[in-house]
């Protein structure tokens, strides 16, 4: 059951894009970043330094409940989503760490383009001020609270790029995918050309996401890592 999800995930880029989303609102809103509001005896998991909150992993996982009922086609045992949650919430701490050890900084100017995107704060298509200190101050968390924790979102996905912009296709590899594409098609050279590059594209995303699996279980196997399950 695991597994599918996590197909789920990889075979849609915007099911894991929601996913991602849901995780860190979690995160925001629960404070929980770098030891925000957290005590050692309420975290259900530890990575290296940093820690998940029973709280945050709750909400997370009410969250993902949701999201999965309403959108993925299944039934999904409650034990399965709650160890669903708990991997992508140590996921998140990994990529924190990577940031950290690559010296990734998150400049003002990133975080700025990040938050006025965001479509919540915004009114008639743009970011609205008003709005952004409202909501916020509805979900009790200050503007330095939420930046912060957003900065954490920026450098964990920073980490995520450095990896995947190092991966290139090999011309060997180029030439495979050519290859398969080397059929007659149904005579439009723009059609074909397009098609081309879309296997040239899957190819690249997926030697991309092996990079990133491989990288990310490299820090698991250095970077200690427990998990309380009898708290989740």
């Amino acid at each position: 059951m695991i597994k599918t999800m996590r197909n789920a995930s990889h075979n849609h880029p915007w099911l894991l894009k929601s996913i991602m989303g849901i995780l860190a609102v979690a995160f925001v809103i629960t404070m929980g970043w770098w030891g925000f509001g957290e005590q050692a005896g309420n975290a259900v998991a530890s990575v290296g330094e940093l820690t998940v909150s029973r709280d945050e992993f709750r909400r997370a996982y009410e969250n993902m409940y949701r999201f999965y009922k309403e959108k993925v086609p299944g039934e999904f045992k409650d034990e399965t989503i709650k160890q669903y949650v708990i991997e992508q919430l140590v996921d998140n701490r990994l990529w924190l760490i990577a940031a950290k050890d690559m010296g990734i900084t998150v400049s003002d100017a990133d975080l700025r383009e990040m938050i006025v995107q965001i479509p919540e704060f915004q009114k008639n298509g743009a970011f609205d001020t008003d709005l952004y200190q409202r909501l916020l101050a509805a979900n009790h968390l200050t503007p330095a609270i939420f930046e912060a924790a957003q900065a954490k979102e920026i450098l964990g996905n920073k980490a995520r790029m450095v990896v995947r912009d190092s991966v290139a296709l090999t011309p060997s590899e180029i030439a495979e995918g050519q290859a398969l594409m080397a059929r007659p098609q149904d005579g439009d050279p723009a059609k074909a050309a397009s098609a081309k590059d879309r296997v040239l594209q899957d190819m690249l995303f997926q030697k991309q996401q092996r990079a990133l699996m491989a990288y990310q279980e490299s820090l698991k196997a250095r970077v200690p890592i427990k998990i309380h399950r009898e708290l989740l």
